[in-house]
Parts: structure tokens; sequence; C-alpha cells
């Protein structure tokens, strides 16, 4: 069983499978002709952004790295960084961690635009919680990274297993449309849930498969009374999606059948501009899922420079030699 933020680095990525071929051919070069000088290794973000992934990269460099004569300067995971600035140094012999630039460069880069994308979504709500559904859109293998990075983009909880195992919290989630067609009846699915599910899960109903939404909201508030936490609207778009108005009319019916209680949750092709339209427009929403815009963030490349070899200060044409000046960067290895 592992704790948060026990990441585990996968065999390939030991390897250099997941490494540049170009790394490969030229640690065997250097090797061959016996040339392992102390470097210093400097990653700098390209653009700004919530910064993440250091966690991981961490533990990576934890088990390459030789326990004496090695240093590793970053910046902490979930802090703003910006483009342009170093977010990662690495001082230690360039054979022990050559072959990981593509490992540490890809990590940071998905890592930094899931936190990003989140922390917009967020940013948006402005207070109004948001949960990280976008486990559907990504490949299985990069799951739990997504969600744990959506989490120090301050998403409140992410809707998968493995994410929770990484980022502490308890995953999230109600109930697929895949329940209530097999089901044959919304009221039928909630009771079903409350009956098998344990009595911490939230009671949570989805309320847009069969009937009108606000009619479906109030027969699982009539079934379930007090014990109904709240309704999820997933409006598909071919029905106009989920709109503020919609929000507001059922949040009224609601509070007229005395269930005031009830929370409403969201999702279906959130983005920041559409929560926006929910908060600008006051529609009393409990909560956001964010699947798709989070998931398909862009990656904020990061570029990495050798800025010192044995103590001498060096880069390439183009960038300036000898370490950047930056007092952010704390010693974490």
């Amino acid at each position: 069983m592992t704790t948060p933020g026990d990441f585990e680095i996968g065999r390939s990525v030991l390897t250099g499978y997941t490494a540049d071929n170009e790394l490969h051919r030229a640690l065997t070069i250097l090797r061959n002709e016996g040339v392992n000088p102390e470097v210093v290794v400097e990653f700098t973000a390209e653009r700004d952004g919530v910064f993440c992934g250091i966690t991981e990269v961490k533990t990576l460099l934890d088990r390459v790295l030789p326990e004496t004569g090695r240093e590793v300067w970053a910046l902490d995971e979930g802090v703003s960084v910006a483009g342009g600035e170093v977010a990662l140094r690495i001082r230690a012999p360039y054979a022990s961690f050559g072959l990981f630039e593509t490992a540490i460069l890809g990590t940071l880069a998905s890592c930094t635009g899931w936190a990003t994308a989140a922390a917009e979504c967020v940013e948006a709500g402005d207070g109004i919680p948001v949960i990280a559904y976008g486990a559907r859109h990504v490949h299985p293998e990069v799951v739990g990274v997504m969600d744990y990075s959506a989490v120090v983009g301050k998403c409140a909880s992410s809707s998968s297993v493995v994410g929770q195992q990484l980022h502490g919290l308890t995953p999230s989630g109600t109930m697929p449309h895949s329940l209530v067609l097999l089901m044959g009846d919304t009221v039928r699915s909630i009771m079903a849930f409350d009956k098998h599910m344990p009595p911490e899960v939230p009671r949570v109903a989805l309320v847009d498969t069969f009937k009108d939404e606000a009619e479906e909201a109030l027969d699982v508030a009539k079934a379930l009374r007090e014990r109904l936490r709240g309704i999820r609207l997933d409006t598909p778009k071919e029905r106009g999606g989920v709109t503020p108005d919609l929000v507001h009319e059922i949040r009224a019916r609601l509070d007229q059948g005395g269930y005031s209680h009830v929370d409403i949750f969201v999702s279906g092709g959130i983005t920041p501009e559409r929560i926006r339209e929910f908060v600008d427009a006051s529609a009393p929403v409990s909560v956001f899922a964010v699947g798709y815009y989070i998931a398909a963030a862009s990656p904020i490349s990061f570029t990495a420079d050798i800025k010192e070899i044995e103590n001498r200060a060096v880069a390439k044409r183009g960038r300036i030699p000898g370490l950047a000046v930056n007092p952010r960067l704390s010693q974490v290895l």
C-alpha cells in the first residue's frame, strides 16, 4: 500500500527505455572515452504555470544519483513558476543522471500542464470546489499522476482510486449513466445506491437520464429525503448542456419542495469559461466536475542545459554560461 506522494518509478524509466535514443548513444560514447565529469544541469520553464512533478522527479533522482557528491535544488511543488525561471538544478556526475533527462523533462512538462489547467478552473470557480474527472480522457498509465497534478492545482479531489493513492484525498464520484439505464429508473438507481453503498459515501443522484432534470431531481429528493446529499447535472450538448438558468430553476424547485439541503453538482464539458458563466450568473452550483479540460491540457515545456562542468561555467549558444540566480530554489536532495 502506497502513502500519499509515494511515487513508484517504473522499470521502463529506470532502464532508460523511455529515454531519447540520442542520450543512450551519448552515454555509450562518454563511457568508452572515460568522460564523466561533475556537471550542473538547470531545468527551465518555457512559460508561466503551476509547478508540478518535482515530488516524482525527486523520487527518481534519489534512486539514481550517488548518495554522496550530489545536490538537487528545486522550487516547491505547487508554487507558481515563471517562463524563463530555473525550476530545478542538479549537480552530480553526468553519467548518474544524463539518461533520465527525457523522463525529468516529460514529468515536469505534463504535470505542470495538468496542474495549471486545474488551477485555471479553480480560479474561475471563485471558491466553488472543482473535482478532477479526467481519467477517461487519458491513457490509464498516467491517470494517477494526472489526478495528483490536478490536486496540486487545488482541485478538491479527483475521480480515481489510483489518484487517491498519490494525493491522499477521498476519490469523488456519483453514479454513471450506465447504472441508471441498466436499472431502468433514476429513483430505483439512487435507492439501490443508498442500499448498497457504505454510509460515508455521499448520496448524489444523476438526474438527466430519462426525464426532465427538475422532475427527476424532485423525484429522487422525495425518495431519499434527508439522506440525499445532492444531484448531478450532466445534460449533453445535444440538449443544450447544463446552463445557469437550469441550475436556478432546479434550485428553486428543490427549495420550494423543502429540499434546500440538496446540493447541485455540474459536469459535462466544463471549462474555465463555462465556470465563469455560472459564477457571473450567481448560479447556485455546489461543485464543478472538470474532465477533458484538465486531461487535455498542453504540456508546459521545460528545457535542460548544462551550465557548469567541473565548476567551470559553460552553456550552448543562446544561453548564459553559469548558474542562474533564483533565491526561490531550496535544496531537496
